[in-house]
């Protein structure tokens, strides 16, 4: 409940349309933080009139209006609220068709506003394989972890994108099965210490980490290949783009669109959110480069415009 006193000062502090900019004085402020007694009451900031701001940025309408089950500083929710503003951005949100997987991401049809299929664990582009067959005229995405695409999933992966298959494969790279406990993924950084390695991973015994990026870019079916991040504001626009670019080459037929995404992991990583995304900067990109692994030609892209 506000006073009526409060309603007043708040009159004051808010300049209406055309009369400029009122100062707040130290009067007023002391007005609007003095309760009156046997009453209680906060001091709300002053509210923006519609009329005289421009709306730089909202929240995306394909995106549900619910509290995420992520971890704070995860990458998941970040990364699904850019797919979100792509796809309302590019006004396909009826066109679209997402495959959530086995994984944290597993409910990502709770928070995506388009409609979705669930895989099984591994089989996420096989799924997505038949989605787009049948329907070539949809926008197919599959949005898949380490475990998922990279380890139960390698095969299926392969032969998705050796075939050429017109999806969009969203990739979460954290280096740890992020919603078992993280034990360690195929990705898992040299020394890392995970609960399958607490002691670090002894690349003797247990091998490299995959770089899949590298690893899928050799094959002819692969359109677009490129390696992004979240940890910061940069990276967040970047990583916009290349989503943006991978649902607009849909269009073209030519293939498939990888896009692996080094995600911040602070649970597993026993790290709060700032330390999280120092250590991507610090660790996860010196093993796994940021930037475009393979790109489309020229001709494709003109292509491309044509069609637009």
């Amino acid at each position: 409940m506000q006073s009526e006193e409060h309603l007043l000062v708040e009159e004051k502090i808010i300049s209406t349309k055309g009369a400029g900019k009122t100062e707040v004085t130290d009067e007023i402020l002391k007005q609007a933080t003095t309760p009156i007694e046997g009453e209680k009451f906060v001091f709300d900031k002053p509210r923006c009139m519609d009329d005289e701001y421009e709306i730089v940025y909202e929240k995306p309408k394909t995106l549900v209006d619910v509290s995420m089950h992520y971890c704070p500083g995860c990458a998941h929710s970040l990364v699904h609220k850019l797919i979100m503003e792509v796809i309302d951005e590019l006004g396909i949100q009826e066109e679209t068709i997402g495959v959530a997987p086995v994984g944290c991401a597993v409910f990502a049809y709770d928070y995506m506003n388009i409609d979705m299929s669930e895989a099984a664990h591994g089989r996420a582009t096989a799924v997505a394989t038949g989605i787009k067959r049948l329907l070539p005229d949809k926008y197919v995405f599959t949005y898949q972890g380490d475990g998922d695409l990279a380890a139960i999933g390698t095969a299926e992966t392969i032969h998705t994108i050796n075939r050429g298959e017109n999806i969009m494969i969203i990739f979460i790279n954290n280096a740890v099965y992020g919603m078992t406990s993280g034990q360690m993924a195929p990705t898992t950084l040299p020394g890392m210490k995970t609960t399958t390695s607490p002691n670090g991973r002894d690349t003797s015994f247990y091998g490299f980490p995959i770089k899949v990026s590298e690893l899928i870019s050799q094959l002819p079916g692969a359109f677009y290949v490129t390696r992004q991040a979240v940890n910061n504001a940069t990276a967040v626009r970047r990583a916009r783009k290349a989503i943006l670019n991978a649902l607009r080459y849909q269009k073209l037929n030519k293939g498939t669109c990888f896009i692996e995404i080094i995600g911040n992991c602070p649970s597993n990583w026993k790290m709060t959110p700032i330390e999280a995304s120092k250590f991507v900067d610090d660790s996860m990109i010196k093993a796994f480069p940021l930037g475009d692994v393979k790109v489309p030609k020229g001709e494709d892209l003109k292509n491309l415009q044509e069609k637009n």
